[in-house]
């Protein structure tokens, strides 16, 4: 038995190579880079972060959170038909087609899944999707991956959301914010037929009707996006995780509902939308209705996003902060803070207002290299105006 595990594990990795799904994603997470990077360059004049700035830090805890997940549901004789699993990958890369994180949730990805599923049988005098279909599998697996989403948003920190630049209701140009992740988590499911045999009378408890079954590696897509303009990025995400993470378990305990009452499934599904839905629009209302926080000020100038790499990085200035004097010299706009620069030569000192409005000082040499910007961005008129 040990064997056929062994067996069916490295066939189940072996197939992801083979996946369409998982090169669309790396194709779409390229062009999505690309796209963000020339609308920065139109609007704030230089690229701000790189093409997987998106992705690239969430390898760790997808790979952690994919073996752990994979681990609970094949222990729990989780099974996914073969068509079931395919339709979600369908559905993943149409959603994915705005070139936007928005509908990447497992709400959306796996939700509209369901709801095809139950269509399918409906349209077609003969169904392509062959057997028993597993909605509650199907839907406990959308309540842990919503946990998932919510894990993503709580890490976001301060200088890691991305910068953009709005017409504000006065006709002036303001900061926000776009919160988003992307990301692609390795997760064995079983499937119906293959070499491993149930270990135990329980085993498997949510089956498709098979006896024997074998493992396939999916790359399960995650994202969201959220636009952000009346208050700091990353406490908007804080916010947005802990409703995230109640919405998460209240799916999560209908969708164990659903083993003993099966439309309880469609009430999971239902539940995941629209409380997905609902948290969004509230979230939009709150925020247009605060005062933008990027926007110009007669205290100094907001500082709107930090570039990577940049002398501001090292000196740890945060999004957020605002810039009140260069070497005793007050700052009210951009070309004071600049012009105070040159001045002082190879050395400056800064003033500046932090996050919870006291005064704090940095202050270095310029090095051989150093941007003479010290890579901070302000809000203001864009780079190249759109037609």
């Amino acid at each position: 038995m040990f064997q056929d595990w062994i067996i069916e594990i490295g066939q189940g990795a072996g197939k992801l190579f083979f996946n369409p799904l998982l090169y669309w994603s790396i194709i779409f997470i390229v062009l999505v880079g690309i796209r963000r990077i020339k609308k920065e360059r139109q609007f704030i004049g230089t690229k701000v972060f790189d093409v997987f700035t998106e992705w690239k830090s969430t390898w760790v805890f997808s790979i952690f959170i994919g073996i752990f997940y994979s681990v609970i549901t094949i222990g729990l004789g989780l099974v996914l038909s073969n068509e079931t699993i395919f339709l979600l990958y369908f559905v993943t890369i149409l959603l994915s087609l705005n070139f936007r994180f928005s509908l990447l949730s497992p709400s959306y990805t796996i939700g509209v899944t369901v709801f095809i599923l139950l269509l399918i049988p409906n349209l077609f005098d003969a169904s392509p999707i062959s057997g028993d279909v597993n909605l509650s599998a199907l839907v406990i697996i959308m309540a842990l991956f919503l946990f998932v989403e919510a894990h993503f948003l709580n890490r976001i920190r301060p200088n890691e959301s991305f910068p953009e630049l709005e017409l504000g209701g006065r006709g002036s140009w303001i900061g926000r914010h776009a919160i988003k992740k992307y990301a692609i988590i390795p997760f064995f499911t079983l499937v119906p037929s293959g070499f491993i045999e149930p270990f135990a009378d329980y085993w498997p408890f949510l089956s498709v009707g098979d006896t024997n079954f074998s493992m396939i590696l999916i790359p399960f897509v995650l994202g969201f996006e959220f636009k952000v303009r009346g208050m700091l990025p990353h406490e908007a995400a804080n916010r947005l995780s802990l409703q995230l993470l109640a919405l998460s378990a209240f799916v999560l305990i209908i969708a164990i509902g659903s083993i003993f009452i099966p439309w309880m499934a469609i009430v999971a599904v239902g539940v995941a939308i629209i409380g997905r839905e609902f948290i969004l629009y509230r979230f939009k209302t709150n925020d247009q209705a605060k005062t933008p926080y990027f926007n110009h000020t007669n205290r100094g100038l907001k500082i709107l996003s930090i570039i990577p790499g940049s002398p501001a990085e090292r000196l740890n200035i945060e999004v957020g902060e605002t810039i009140t004097k260069v070497n005793g010299i007050i700052i009210n706009n951009e070309e004071i803070l600049y012009e105070a620069l040159h001045q002082t030569g190879s050395f400056f000192k800064i003033e500046l207002i932090d996050t919870n409005g006291e005064i704090r000082f940095v202050q270095s040499a310029m090095y051989e290299g150093d941007h003479h910007e010290l890579g901070i961005l302000f809000a203001g008129e864009p780079y190249r105006k759109t037609k």
